[in-house]
């Protein structure tokens, strides 16, 4: 009666990975960082696929001038911890924003990517850049506005 349609499933030739500039002047973090792991992931496509890499690599100018909504500024941490006793570190957002602007938006975006081997790999194409130049022209990065 009905045709089963067969699901898509894109193949490993089928690849057409691009670069993709955003500017990170006045965007607030967490939005930003979720429109970046759309791009890794590759569910801006209409070919995205769960089990296969097909996301596009992104490249983020301007990551001193990301903005925080709320007392997020006064009040975000950062931790981590050395491994020796009493080794917790903390580091305010504020300083964090003065020693590595990169860092903030790496982190955001690392946090929400799913915790598996192919996310690892799709993580890899992103470029942060604190100033507004980048030394990724080879890859002939779109600019896109979000």
């Amino acid at each position: 009666m009905f045709k089963q349609q067969k699901s898509f499933q894109l193949k490993e030739a089928e690849y057409k990975r691009g670069w993709i500039i955003l500017d990170a002047t006045g965007k607030t973090l967490g939005r930003l960082a979720s429109e970046i792991t759309k791009i890794l992931r590759g569910k801006h496509k209409p070919t995205f696929t769960t089990f296969a890499d097909g996301g596009d690599g992104v490249i983020v100018l301007n990551a001193e001038k990301v903005a925080v909504t709320g007392n997020k500024e006064a009040t975000k941490v950062y931790r981590y911890y050395t491994g020796s006793m009493s080794g917790l570190r903390e580091i305010p957002y504020r300083v964090m924003l003065a020693r590595k602007p990169e860092f903030i938006i790496e982190r955001a975006v690392k946090g929400m990517m799913p915790k598996t081997r192919l996310a690892n790999a799709q993580y890899k194409r992103l470029r942060v850049f604190a100033g507004a130049e980048h030394n990724m022209t080879a890859q002939k990065p779109v600019q896109a506005n979000i």
